[in-house]
């Protein structure tokens, strides 16, 4: 089978980013929001009862206008990630962010409109059965109702965010596209890089002294505009704790973990479990030293390649890696083997390795037409087959939910990340088994640890980091030398001091502490990556297991994560159990390359 390395996004609107039909959505989008703002200015709870007509019809006009605005968004930045200099896509994006202000305005309306609800005829609406799917959206939009200050602040708010938190967000953007890193080629030849060059070569260039040499070239770059980051930093997050005051929440970490559905105590858990359970990966980080010459890791070295002779990775085509995710997907799942082959055969895919990309890998779900689309860079290597199944895993996940209500699809990002990675999971045992030789085992080995070590490691050094940034920006602007020190800090104490080099610009080149409608972006991808361990486990335990995961994913937007991990798998997250069954498998994994690699740093001596 042949398929397309782009995509198709016809199927979405046509005409591109002048799209007649984008331009009709919109401007129904507005009306709409308008016409449902009347709506709930007029509607009145005991006059509705005891059917509820009219508020079915709110809730219906507003999960219709939520998932048309979704299925733009994913259009534009579609077209924006293809072709990152086309300069009419961030007009129209500025006009898609002034939309959902105004939807989020009515939305804040509706919720104070619930708080105004008497327990009992709220009760009744819960168990119409139009709207028992959603009854759990509906109550937390109530609880959230009960936070919200009056229309006309939380308007001002909303108004205000975009030349607040959303405006910095959109500045470091514009920040990253002037860092440029003098450097030089494989040849010796001066060079200038772009901030994503030299990511891609500080991470994953196959040649050490070139990696050891980048770093401070690296590190400079972002000293020389370190004010500037500061700057952007310390006001988004000025502006986020401002925001969370005015509402009466002075814990920094109770909205992110109210966005994704967890308790403090499950968190707690999951880094209890990770602090004591790092040693062996650090055991890991130093044979992988010794692989490389050397008695200590540097930080361009934890997740770069090992390429030892004899190892020649196989180089996949896009056709054979789409055929070894189908194969390897139906194993465990015919129904994610046919979404897969679907996403292929109808160019939900944007793959073609060329310039004018944006760097960086995602799935976006189109609610509206139930469909996905993916957008990565596929060079041919076995991590590009991973990336590609990580991002079908998304994309299945949101398959599964395209019948349920609007709301009830919103699942939070912590278990956003397990079908992902549990795709990827899939796929990557299935390329170290495939191995012909132990030295390609090894190099796939290698490869397959760049996971684990950035969840117990790195992301536990963002946590760490942003944590006391933000103890610290409740006091004062942290300046660029304080935010180097608590990063530095924090990767010393993450890696338990075993690296030769840190990077502790760290926190001006990562994306992910400047994204501004989830703070404290790092430690879901930890949850959703040992979750994902847990129930590749069971699933490896369990005949049958496609319906169970399949309920399991359906009810993500439904219930807390320590519900959903009860119904579906019959564990107590604030328990080690079921996290340590995860860590079990990543040690398996250790052992076996620790086993490999031991004759390689350890050589017999002749008799």
């Amino acid at each position: 089978m042949t398929y397309s390395l782009n995509w198709d996004l016809d199927s979405l609107f046509t005409g591109g980013i002048h799209s007649a039909q984008l331009k009709a959505k919109l401007k129904q989008i507005k009306t709409d929001t308008a016409a449902l703002g009347d709506l709930l200015d007029r509607w009145d709870a005991t006059s509705d009862a005891p059917k509820f007509q009219q508020f079915i019809k709110l809730i219906t006009q507003l999960q219709a206008i939520e998932a048309g605005l979704a299925q733009a968004n994913l259009f534009v930045s579609a077209i924006g990630s293809a072709d990152i200099a086309n300069p009419d896509v961030a007009p129209t994006e500025d006009r898609l962010r002034n939309l959902e202000t105004q939807i989020q305005t009515v939305s804040d309306k509706l919720k104070k409109v619930l708080v105004q609800v008497p327990d009992a005829q709220f009760a009744a609406i819960l168990n119409l059965p139009a709207l028992q799917p959603i009854a759990f959206n509906l109550t937390e939009m109530r609880d959230a109702g009960k936070e919200l200050l009056d229309d006309k602040t939380e308007n001002l708010i909303n108004q205000l965010n975009l030349d607040g938190k959303a405006a910095w967000s959109s500045h470091y953007d514009s920040l990253v596209a002037t860092v440029t890193v003098p450097f030089h080629d494989a040849n010796g030849d001066p060079v200038t890089l772009s901030a994503g060059q030299a990511d891609n070569n500080l991470l994953g260039n196959a040649d050490p002294q070139y990696r050891a040499d980048l770093l401070p070239a690296w590190e400079q770059a972002w000293t020389d505009k370190e004010q500037l980051f500061a700057d952007t930093l310390n006001h988004l997050a000025g502006f986020r704790l401002t925001e969370y005051q005015a509402h009466g929440v002075s814990d920094f970490l109770r909205a992110p973990l109210k966005d994704n559905r967890l308790s403090a105590a499950t968190l707690k858990t999951i880094w209890q479990v990770v602090d004591d359970n790092k040693q062996f990966l650090l055991d890991y980080l130093d044979r992988k030293a010794a692989l490389l010459g050397k008695k200590h890791a540097g930080w361009q070295d934890v997740e770069a390649p090992l390429n030892l002779p004899g190892s020649q990775l196989h180089h996949f085509t896009y056709d054979e890696a789409a055929a070894f995710i189908i194969k390897h997907y139906g194993e465990f799942s015919p129904k994610m083997a046919a979404l897969a082959q679907k996403a292929f055969a109808n160019h939900w895919i944007e793959a073609e390795d060329r310039a004018g990309k944006a760097p960086g890998g995602w799935m976006e779900s189109a609610p509206e037409t139930n469909e996905s689309r993916i957008f990565m860079t596929f060079t041919g290597s076995p991590n590009d087959v991973s990336t590609l199944a990580h991002e079908l895993g998304h994309a299945f996940h949101s398959s599964v939910m395209g019948d349920l209500p609007y709301l009830r699809q919103g699942y939070a990002m912590n278990v956003a990340e397990t079908a992902s990675t549990f795709g990827e999971l899939i796929v990557a045992d299935a390329n170290v088994k495939a191995a012909t030789s132990d030295a390609e085992k090894i190099t796939l080995l290698n490869a397959k640890m760049d996971n684990p070590v950035a969840m117990f490691l790195n992301i536990r050094a963002r946590f760490l980091f942003e944590t006391r940034f933000y103890q610290l920006r409740r006091q004062k602007l942290v300046t660029p030398a304080e935010l180097n020190e608590l990063m530095l800090n924090a990767q010393k104490e993450a890696f338990g001091h075993d690296l030769s080099t840190y990077s502790p610009h760290l926190w001006a080149s990562k994306l992910h502490f400047y994204i501004d409608d989830l703070s404290f972006y790092n430690f879901p991808y930890v949850f959703g990556y040992l979750f994902s361990l847990g129930i590749y486990a069971k699933a490896q335990q369990t005949d049958n297991f496609e319906d169970q995961y399949i309920a399991l994913l359906r009810d993500t937007a439904n219930m807390s994560s320590e519900s959903l991990a009860q119904k579906h798998l019959g564990v107590d997250l604030t328990q080690p159990d079921f996290w340590l069954a995860g860590v079990d498998l990543i040690k398996k994994d250790v052992a076996e390359f620790m086993r490999l690699t031991d004759p390689l740093v350890h050589p017999t001596p002749r008799p």
